[in-house]
């Protein structure tokens, strides 16, 4: 397994009453969708956070999380985080609450 499941019934536990959400396994980690939108997600070394680049800065001042360049690049509106911060209740709902908010705002798809 590419991720940690230990992490991803983290995220599983923290959505459990979110409505539209879907699991997706992607890019050898497995990702969370909020009606159709990449929302948040695992990976072997933590996770990621779809915050939009109006909420990334917040984001990036979460003690943990960095912009997200997974081929080099960086990622607009996504941040990636460690497993320390995964497994922090406080620091993951700071950061779920921000790409909630932002994922929220988007179509279905």
């Amino acid at each position: 397994m590419a991720y940690d499941e230990g992490l991803a019934e983290i995220l599983r536990e923290a959505l459990a009453d979110t409505p539209g959400i879907v699991e997706k396994r992607m890019f050898g980690g497995l990702c969370f969708m909020l009606d159709g939108n990449m929302l948040c997600g695992v990976h072997k070394g933590g996770g990621m956070f779809r915050v939009g680049p109006d909420r990334v800065e917040a984001a990036l001042g979460v003690e943990g999380a960095r912009p997200m360049d997974f081929t080099g690049r960086p990622m607009k509106g996504f941040v990636d985080v460690n497993d320390e911060a995964m497994d922090d209740d406080g620091r993951r709902a700071v950061l779920l609450d921000l790409a909630k908010a932002f994922v929220g705002g988007l179509p279905p798809k």
